[in-house]
């Protein structure tokens, strides 16, 4: 059984930058909390709270004095709320995702109606809402955009994992159907380098192998945007947190396995997945 492994995969540079600062934080300062998971990705998670950092899902169950803010970000409000209550803030919100933060808030100031095109609900897109005081409409796709009353001053950003081709297209109908009536339009592409890079390498990954196994969290968006990608291309293509989920069905009549994960997904757990298929003889998974 052979493995391919997609050109740019696995921890991005927020999320390393993330989870060295939380280690280094409790390795000097002693347990400490993040504010909801640093990354989505369990594993991480389980690994880090071995090393004394424990997940806070409120400021009111942070135990010590002080409190990490996890890589996605978190509306200004929280920030204020936790300096209030006098909480020492160790500010692990990837610089991506800030610069998204800062934008969207000066769009803001400027009085332009937001537009933040991503997931409703998911942790980044909610803290960039927040930094528009809660004034940022949320478009999930193009066909969102006639549900929204925009005004005459429209600004638009990206979650940093979206997909760039569906971006484009968002853009692109808003200047159909909107830009006759905007004074101004300013669109800021918002997607992170690495999470483009890592779907163009998932795409060329779809291409030349006949099977995809894309490795992350449940909850992480930029691996569910990877396995969307793949199964778009018409390969089979599965979702797994770990190489225990790995089916015997899935690889048996195949010989060449693709090979791709999410950007915080841990070497470690890519690893066990390669031995994993590699190992694979039928009825052997």
């Amino acid at each position: 059984m052979r493995v391919k492994l997609a050109k740019q995969m696995g921890f991005c540079f927020g999320v390393r930058r993330g989870i060295t600062l939380a280690e280094r934080v409790a390795k000097e300062r002693g347990p400490v909390q993040t504010l909801g998971a640093i990354v989505h990705n369990r594993q991480v998670v389980d690994r880090l709270a071995e090393m004394n950092v424990g997940v806070a899902h409120s400021l009111d169950e942070v135990e010590a004095n002080r409190v990490i803010i996890a890589t996605h970000g978190v509306p200004r409000t929280v920030m204020d709320e936790a300096r209030q209550r006098g909480l020492e803030i160790v500010d692990a919100t990837c610089p991506y995702v800030r610069a998204i933060q800062e934008k969207a808030r000066k769009m803001h100031e400027a009085g332009f109606q937001v537009v933040v095109f991503g997931d409703r609900g998911h942790t980044e897109v909610v803290g960039i809402v927040g930094w528009t005081d809660g004034q940022a409409m949320v478009a999930g796709d193009a066909d969102d955009l006639a549900t929204l009353r925009l005004s005459r001053k429209v600004g638009v950003v990206a979650q940093t994992t979206q997909s760039i081709m569906d971006y484009e297209a968002l853009i692109a109908r808003l200047t159909a159907q909107h830009l006759a009536a905007c004074l101004e339009l300013r669109v800021h592409n918002t997607i992170c380098n690495a999470t483009a890079e890592r779907q163009a390498a998932a795409l060329d990954l779809a291409e030349s192998t006949e099977v995809v196994i894309v490795v992350g969290g449940r909850d992480s968006a930029n691996t569910r945007r990877l396995v969307e990608l793949c199964h778009g291309k018409g390969v089979p293509t599965y979702h797994v947190e770990s190489a225990a989920e790995i089916a015997s069905s899935w690889l048996t009549g195949h010989s060449l396995i693709g090979v791709t994960a999410g950007a915080s997904t841990p070497d470690w757990v890519i690893q066990e997945v390669i031995e994993k298929i590699e190992a694979f003889e039928p009825g052997g998974v």
